[in-house]
């Protein structure tokens, strides 16, 4: 076949001198596409006699392999110079000085949630968590919560969407951590003790409500536990946290369906050009609902209420959090302002301990 050696030259040299994958292609298909120069040779081979096919097909074959070949070698320099080209445009000088370190903060709320769990760990209370997307027994009917309970309409919670015909029980986002004491109880019978820290949520949303906040609840279990015992806990929590002596809480009646007797907390306090102080003065603020655990919630939680009481309490995390470090406004909490975190935040390091102060 006449012309080969001219044609592989040629192809070669267009091959080599492609400076990017889309010269190179341009090049393959000139050569080796439908309509390349080397395919149309290879076609012709079909109205060749046999003697001559015997000559040109060995031929025609070693110049489309050797065209292949090229191509594959030229493809993987062009890679190879594009990758070098790349690490130089990337490349950074490792010796030049380092950019002033920009260190994030540990959130209002994770700091005071650690303090939590720090003051009561040391009372003896484990940590117990459960679903933030609970079923409407753990919820309202395991907690004595009456179905007119206006906590169980629509306006006051959210509760999850069921396809008509859905035969599973409703369910909702919890609205206190009051279900995973619930479960707790469920799981690991009495004597227990434990605080449930975790988000809840309520439709809500002013200076001091959010539709998602943050609670942490108290229980304990055991044969002869009483409201006393409660004060008790509640007093150490507190000087503990406030991290003052002089605590002083005042308990007033009051009504939850999960205890009885209920009580809400008052801690003393005073206002003194505008700025709160607590465990002095005359004035009173509420911090809490707390109560000795009603009965009907002990049977839904399979422990007889003839051989065991107990205590209950419940404690906004972002209300203590606001108290403790003057934050005025809720909603600031979960605005994700760069500037309000790096001014309330708290370093990663500050971990808090009863032994070198919660507050670092």
């Amino acid at each position: 076949m006449q012309g080969l050696d001219e044609l592989r030259d040629r192809h070669l040299a267009a091959i080599e001198a492609a400076r990017s994958e889309e010269e190179l292609e341009a090049a393959r298909l000139a050569a080796l596409g439908k309509k390349g120069e080397v395919s149309l040779r290879m076609r012709e081979l079909g109205r060749m006699t046999p003697e001559e096919r015997k000559l040109a097909g060995p031929a025609l074959n070693a110049l489309k392999e050797t065209l292949t070949e090229a191509l594959a070698a030229r493809k993987a320099a062009l890679a190879e110079a594009a990758l070098a080209a790349r690490l130089e445009a990337e490349r950074q000088d490792m010796t030049l000085p380092a950019r002033p370190a920009r260190a994030g903060t540990v959130h209002p709320v994770s700091q005071v949630t650690e303090e939590i769990v720090a003051i009561f760990s040391d009372l003896g209370f484990a940590v117990a968590e459960g679903p933030q997307i609970e079923t409407d027994w753990h919820n309202f009917d395991a907690l004595n919560i009456p179905p007119d309970h206006p906590a169980r309409q629509e306006h006051d919670t959210f509760f999850m969407h069921r396809a008509e015909g859905d035969e599973r029980p409703p369910h909702v986002l919890r609205t206190h951590t009051s279900p995973v004491q619930i479960r707790a109880m469920l799981d690991q019978g009495a004597p227990i003790r434990v605080i449930a820290p975790g988000r809840v949520y309520r439709c809500d949303y002013d200076q001091t409500h959010t539709p998602m906040f943050h609670q942490v609840e108290g229980l304990a279990i055991d044969r002869d536990i009483s409201m006393a015992h409660l004060k008790w806990v509640l007093e150490e929590f507190c000087r503990a946290f406030f991290e003052t002596p002089s605590i002083e809480l005042r308990f007033r009646a009051s009504h939850f369906p999960f205890t009885e007797p209920s009580a809400e907390v008052d801690i003393r306090c005073s206002w003194r050009d505008g700025q709160l102080k607590l465990g002095e003065g005359d004035d009173w603020m509420e911090i809490l609902g707390s109560g000795m655990v009603h009965p009907k919630v002990l049977e839904a939680a399979g422990i007889d209420p003839a051989q065991w009481q107990g205590f209950a309490f419940g404690i906004g995390i972002d209300r203590l959090a606001m108290l403790k470090y003057g934050i005025p406004d809720l909603r600031a909490f979960f605005d994700a302002d760069l500037r309000w975190l790096r001014h309330y935040g708290f370093g990663a390091l500050d971990v808090p301990t009863l032994h070198a102060g919660l507050s670092g």
